[in-house]
């Protein structure tokens, strides 16, 4: 199958500083891929990248066929940023009722995404007075509304307790089974063993693109946080 994303010598220069420098990479459909690396790196300015926000330096970004940012893309790549991108003074049933109109998708969409995202009990209750956490989870299920074909998550677990963290794991390897692309950036090293595929950066640039199992297996380690460490020690010779 086609690749969901297709970057090719993307770089991205802010402030006198390159963010990116020269990214070559694919993400495949329907699997869950990670993207992890310390803050800081440039995952965020990637992501930013790849759903159309982030002026680019020089490059290509292609997404699900198209160049990053398409107005066909609108309704087939939903995005969840690291702050909640929600209204505070609105209800979560509010704000998904007002982004389910925004994207043209039934209200029988707000109370799947909101029971999907563990959030039923809540639907009346203002978002301004949730927790860090729910509110993340409201936006997340904004993201899910319109059913993408790929799903960009930055940092969707931050503030989340334990349970909740792999509650969400399990719905995106359920939205991957189902064809759904899902592509989550995290710098959590242990959440790297529920993706399919992973994608390790360091100040701005790739250092590692493989399964889990493949990166732990080259770098001659047992978990991905010693590999990453592993990876950065070797560019360092």
């Amino acid at each position: 199958m086609p690749a969901a994303v297709d970057l090719s010598a993307l770089t991205v220069v802010r402030g006198g500083r390159r963010v990116l420098s020269e990214l070559d990479l694919t993400v495949p459909t329907g699997q869950v891929t990670g993207l992890l690396g310390p803050s800081g790196c440039g995952k965020s300015t990637l992501l930013r990248a790849i759903v159309g926000v982030q002026r680019i330096t020089s490059g290509t970004v292609r997404v699900l066929g198209a160049p990053a940012g398409s107005r066909e893309l609108r309704s087939r790549v939903g995005y969840m940023t690291q702050s909640p991108s929600v209204y505070a003074d609105l209800s979560v049933d509010e704000n998904l009722g007002f982004f389910a109109r925004v994207l043209g998708v039934g209200p029988d969409a707000v109370a799947r995404v909101r029971s999907a995202v563990d959030l039923d009990e809540f639907g009346s209750q203002v978002v301004g007075r949730l927790s860090g956490g729910q509110r993340s989870r409201v936006s997340l299920a904004v993201a899910l509304l319109a059913e993408p074909e790929l799903l960009v998550l930055d940092e969707p677990t931050v503030g989340l307790d334990p349970v909740l963290r792999v509650s969400l794991w399990a719905l995106f390897a359920r939205l991957a089974q189902g064809g759904t692309t899902v592509l989550v950036s995290s710098h959590v090293m242990d959440e790297a063993e529920r993706c399919d595929r992973l994608l390790l950066m360091r100040d701005g640039r790739l250092i590692a693109d493989d399964t889990p199992a493949a990166i732990k297996r080259a770098a001659g380690v047992g978990d991905v946080e010693s590999a990453f460490l592993a990876l950065v020690e070797q560019e360092a010779r």
